[in-house]
């Protein structure tokens, strides 16, 4: 991953530049990230190892006005390209943590920092700058459907603070966007039989760490359940009837190579 970020001018921040930082904001963030990628009973064994690995990559966003949201797609542009040639090993698979200042959310509640969670991946939406894959849905409600950026299908797991009893969704006092390539997912926790024993060993893991039985939401892409549903969990054990916040347009500025239109 070092060799891949040395090689291009990137706005990511790496994990051990975020270990760096002094006593503002950011540096309580990676604290609380920290502690809670360091407990051996954190559900998902795969940030823990990237963690150990200092395979994080981070974006700090002080505000979702327009220029925060411009900044964090040039980021987020940035990881996809990053991602676009995984070697399919875990010790270079690394997660991108979009991590958002106190001051950028007014949520107190689960449903509120969700609501905020979609405004940002709506407003990302707007200014994505290649076109949507042709083999993944537009609508949520489509089994097929993956938020996209940069031309790449993406998982997007929200944790905040709000989550008592979601405990695997927090990650600290701050809103964080912990975003993956589809495919790594697919690849090693996929509808296979070996995917499908490490979904069940995480969700047991989930069990355990949250102390309460697993969202119903939780699926798998393609076969079971929505996908739009993992990436924010309800607190409570309920059924889903809502419909999903996020809306497709058409970007008629992105360029076919997945470049952005020249200004």
């Amino acid at each position: 991953m070092h060799n891949l970020l040395e090689s291009r001018s990137t706005t990511l921040i790496t994990q051990q530049e975020a270990e760096t930082f002094g006593k503002d904001w950011r540096a309580a963030a990676f604290r609380d990230v920290e502690s809670r990628l360091t407990d051996r009973g954190f559900p998902c064994v795969f940030s823990r190892n990237a963690f150990r690995k200092k395979l994080l990559l981070f974006a700090f966003a002080e505000d979702a006005g327009p220029d925060g949201i411009a900044r964090l797609g040039v980021a987020l542009a940035d990881y996809v390209e990053l991602s676009r040639n995984w070697n399919g090993h875990l010790d270079t698979a690394y997660p991108l943590l979009i991590v958002f200042s106190p001051s950028a959310v007014s949520a107190r509640s689960v449903a509120g920092y969700q609501a905020f969670g979609w405004e940002v991946i709506q407003k990302l939406h707007h200014v994505d700058p290649a076109p949507w894959p042709d083999n993944v849905g537009t609508d949520p409600g489509e089994s097929s459907w993956s938020m996209c950026f940069n031309g790449m299908p993406l998982f997007v797991n929200m944790s905040n603070p709000a989550h008592e009893v979601r405990r695997s969704r927090n990650l600290g006092a701050h809103f964080v966007l912990v975003v993956n390539p589809r495919e790594r997912f697919d690849a090693v926790a996929g509808d296979t039989p070996s995917g499908r024993k490490v979904r069940s060993n995480i969700r047991a893991r989930i069990d355990r760490y949250d102390g309460a039985p697993r969202a119903r939401q939780l699926g798998s892409y393609g076969v079971a359940g929505l996908e739009w549903w993992q990436y924010g969990l309800p607190e409570d054990d309920v059924e889903r009837t809502d419909v999903c916040p996020f809306s497709f347009r058409v970007n008629e500025t992105a360029q076919p190579d997945g470049a952005a239109a020249p200004t």
